[in-house]
């Protein structure tokens, strides 16, 4: 089980040039990303970033959250709902009326889709032959592994089948 502290993470600027976000955990295959968490403060309305062959979830940790308009669609992100949207779409952050903080869950689109919770008690287990990694939403730690995980309180709870 991997255990990494919100002092373990690493900032770091968004593909846009934008804004900036905390990398709770990074995976490549030959330089090309696998699998992503991290936490992003949207401050205001603005471009979100475009990555082809990434599919994200974005769960609104703190904050009253915002929309995610483009490509003729609109989604609400509002607090504690993942959302799920293709990061090849070029998508704005619209109605910031706050600051916002999300938690973001980048996966190659060639593998399994993650399942993403919102919990606030109990066990984490990960899916047969599969990892389970937990945010936890006060302190940003990161716990990451096959084995089950107890939440310590308001959690992000990231089930993966790879």
């Amino acid at each position: 089980m991997i255990h990494r502290r919100r002092s373990d993470h690493q900032v770091m600027p968004w593909a846009n040039g934008k804004g900036r976000t905390l990398e709770l955990w990074r995976e490549e295959d030959a330089g090309t990303l696998r699998f992503r968490l991290s936490v992003a403060q949207v401050v205001e309305d603005g471009p979100f970033s475009v990555l082809p062959g990434i599919d994200r979830v974005l769960t609104v940790i703190h904050g009253p959250g915002f929309r995610l308009e483009g490509a003729g669609q609109v989604w609400r992100c509002d607090p504690l709902r993942p959302v799920a949207f293709s990061g090849d779409l070029a998508l704005r952050a619209v109605g910031v009326a706050a600051p916002t903080e999300d938690l973001n869950v980048m996966t190659a689109r060639s593998l399994p889709a993650p399942e993403v919770l919102v919990r606030q008690e109990g066990l984490a287990l990960p899916p047969p032959g599969g990892r389970v990694a937990v945010v936890d939403m006060a302190t940003l730690g990161l716990w990451l592994g096959a084995e089950d995980v107890r939440l310590a309180g308001p959690s992000i709870v990231v089930r993966l089948a790879f």
